[in-house]
Parts: structure tokens; C-alpha cells; sequence
């Protein structure tokens, strides 16, 4: 299983106070306003443009002049830390011309290096489907353990190569041995097995592995792109055998929305996304609270935390029990409750048996509707309910409405 930080505290990720910007001198100060601000100290994931370029794994020594150092100043104050990385390499760079000559590089049939397109523009891609491709990005990741004291990786991109839709053929691709399309995927996410943080997005057939599996980029919105996907989303994940599951960044981080010069800041979103995601498995910033929220705003989102840090032994627990026997943490009441008419319920779910969470998750509702199984319910503000009924209790913006078993 995932170390167990991961479950006990928020993740921070550099991606939306830096973008593909980040410097040590940026990292130490956004880890001391995390702790300056009231925040646990957590997870930090150094995102994209560390390094000194794709395929390249090492600090950039201009932006992180002693990145050794850093992390140990980090670890000091109580983080963890994680590095992105990405299966993909710059064509002009040196890294470029050795992997090619070695062979480590996915060819097409005449033998010329696939550029594959992605977000970032088009790159060479590290074949590490073959064992030799494989072998050679995990060395990378193990000497950044052994070298600077990383404590785990953020394994972003590795999207399978599907068939186009216009001529219903894959990227031709001379594979090292036959390779089914969503085996590419597979092969990719199998690099994170063995560390103790390993965050994928992409994944196939590995449910059971120790690995947090990220839901896919969400948008700063209240439908299904953003907030109203993050249940039914979690739900799938831990049915799927996923069961170590983080709701995208709070407030999301979907490049070109929360970056867009049209982008406009909801803070009512954003405190109802940190309280949805408050007890998922794992939970994780990245738009800093203390910079976008103040007053009354920023002290509720505090309060969702502290819920977290009050259960995060729980949630541990539950991390203990899936990695022993697969049970999600995260649950659909069907799951918990079956065949008792919960089957469509989307809009609440389970953490482990005992406590039923119902966020709010459309704007400017201050009260919701809760589905009560069997049983006595006491609810977070001292109320108790007896199931199984339908209740509306008050929402206000300042509350997670949440309840815990009794008998």
C-alpha cells in the first residue's frame, strides 16, 4: 500500500501556484505558508519543468541550485515529496541521440523514432514495454531516490496508443514483441509498482497495486467535468479494484481552464470541492486555500481538513484493509447496503461501512436531501437519525454534512 501520509493528510501539488515554472526558493515558501496557513504538512508533488528536460531526469540546477538540501529541508517540516515525470523524451536534446542509438526508443517499422503528440508538443517516447526500456526509466526514478531523498513519482501521460477513428488504424508502431493497445497503458503505470507515493492517471489491469490512481484532469465547474463527476468517478475506481483513489486537484486543474485568461474563481466550488473530497482516500491541493480564499471562506475549508485529520486514522485503517483484501475505501451505498434501493444514489457514498458522507454539489444550495440506510445515524452537528429514511438537513456553505454509524 501507499505510504501512509498519503492518507492521513492533503497532498499539495506545485502545478497551479507554478505551472511550468517551480524553483526551490518557490517550493520552501509554498511548504511554509502550507504550515504558516494552518494546513497539516503532507504529500508535496513538484510538477512539471523540475528537471532539465524530458527524458532528462535530473534538477535543473539553475532553478533548484541543491535540491538535496531542499528535501531534506522538506522532510525537516514534515513532507513528503513526489516528482512528475513522463514517459517522453525531447527529439533535439543529447538524452534524445543515446536512447535511439541503445534502441530504448518506440520505432516505427522503417525504424525511425515514433514522435508522439501530446500536450507539451510532440516528443520521442521511452519503449517501456520492453524490458530494456523499462529497466532504464527505473533506474532514472531510483536515482533520484538515492541521490536527492525523493520520496515517490507522479507518473503523468501514458495514454495507449488506440486506433484512430478516421482510418481505424493504431500509430504504427514496430513493438519489441506484440503489444494489445491498452497493453502500452498497462506496461507505462507497471513503472510505479516498488515506491512508496506512486500517482498515476492512467492505469490498466493493476487494480490491487499500491498506487494512487488520479482521477482524469477536472475542470473549475459544478457538472460532470468538475465537481459532479468526482463521486460517481471514485465510485468506478474502487470497483475496478482501485481502491488508493485522489479526486483530481481541489477546485481542478485542467490545463487551459484554470489557466485560461477567461478562467473566473468560484470560492463557494471550491470550498464544496474540499469538502467532497475531504474523505476520499486521498486528497490533494494545489490552488493554494490561503491565497483565494479569506475570512469565514478559508476557516471553513480549514474545517474540512481538520474532518480529515479527525478520520485519517480510519481512512488508514480501510488503506490497510484494501491492500490486504481489495475493498474499496471509498463505497457506493449499494455497495454497503445492497439491494435496498440505493443502486442510483451518486451524490453520497461510504468511507469503509460506518460513516456516510453527503457533500453538496450544486451551487447555492444550502440544504440537501440524505438517503439513511438501517440503522442510527449521528450526524457531525449532534443530531440522530434512524434508518432507513429520506431526510433534508441544512447545508449551509460552512458544512459537510457527514454522520457516523451508532448501531
Amino acid at each position: 500500500m501507499p505510504d501512509e501520509l498519503a492518507f492521513v493528510a492533503p497532498q499539495y501539488c506545485t502545478w497551479v501556484e507554478m505551472f511550468y515554472e517551480p524553483t526551490q526558493e518557490k517550493l520552501l515558501d509554498y511548504a511554509r505558508s502550507i504550515l504558516r496557513n494552518g494546513f497539516p504538512p503532507g504529500v508535496i508533488i513538484i510538477d512539471d519543468n523540475w528537471m532539465q528536460d524530458y527524458g532528462t531526469w535530473d534538477f535543473d540546477k539553475h532553478r533548484f541550485p541543491d535540491p538535496a538540501g531542499m528535501i531534506d529541508a522538506l522532510h525537516e517540516l514534515g513532507f513528503k515529496i513526489m516528482l512528475w515525470v513522463c514517459p517522453y523524451v525531447s527529439p533535439d536534446s543529447i538524452k534524445f541521440r543515446q536512447l535511439r542509438d541503445l534502441g530504448l526508443l518506440m520505432k516505427h517499422a522503417d525504424g525511425t523514432p515514433v514522435l508522439r503528440r501530446w500536450w507539451n508538443g510532440y516528443s520521442a517516447v521511452v519503449d517501456y514495454t520492453s524490458t530494456e526500456g523499462s529497466a532504464w526509466f527505473k533506474q532514472q526514478l531510483d536515482r533520484l531516490i538515492e541521490r536527492y531523498g525523493v520520496d515517490g513519482f507522479k507518473l503523468d501521460a501514458g495514454e495507449p496508443l488506440l486506433p484512430d477513428l478516421t482510418n481505424d488504424v493504431a500509430e504504427d508502431v514496430a513493438w519489441s514483441r506484440p503489444v494489445r493497445p491498452m497493453e502500452d497503458c498497462e506496461c507505462y503505470a507497471r513503472l510505479g509498482i516498488g515506491y512508496a507515493l506512486s500517482e498515476l492517471r492512467m492505469c490498466w489491469k493493476l487494480g490491487g497495486q499500491p498506487l494512487i490512481q488520479r482521477q482524469r484532469d477536472k475542470t473549475h465547474t459544478w457538472d460532470a467535468t468538475g465537481l459532479g463527476g468526482l463521486i460517481p468517478n471514485a465510485i468506478a475506481q474502487g470497483l475496478l479494484g482501485y481502491a488508493f483513489n485522489c479526486p483530481d486537484m481541489v477546485g481542478g486543474g485542467m490545463d487551459g481552464d484554470i489557466n485560461s485568461p477567461d478562467f473566473r474563481f468560484d470560492s463557494e466550488l471550491f470550498i464544496r470541492y474540499v469538502q467532497c473530497s475531504a474523505l476520499f482516500p486521498v486528497m490533494q491541493f494545489s490552488m493554494a486555500p490561503w491565497r483565494v480564499l479569506t475570512g469565514d471562506e478559508l476557516s471553513w475549508c480549514m474545517d474540512a481538513v481538520r474532518i480529515r485529520t479527525e478520520l485519517g486514522p480510519l481512512l488508514f485503517e480501510l488503506a490497510n484493509q484494501a491492500a490486504k483484501d481489495g475493498l474499496p475505501i471509498l463505497r457506493s451505498l449499494e455497495f454497503v447496503f445492497p439491494h435496498q434501493g440505493f443502486h442510483s444514489v451518486q451524490d453520497q457514498f461510504m468511507v469503509g461501512e460506518s460513516i456516510l458522507v453527503a457533500p453538496v454539489l450544486h451551487k447555492g444550495q444550502t440544504t440537501r436531501t440524505i438517503q439513511f440506510p438501517e440503522g442510527r445515524w449521528q450526524g457531525d452537528d449532534g443530531s440522530v437519525v434512524e434508518g432507513p429514511i429520506r431526510v433534508e438537513v441544512k447545508a449551509p456553505l460552512s458544512r459537510l454534512p457527514w454522520f457516523k454509524k451508532i448501531q
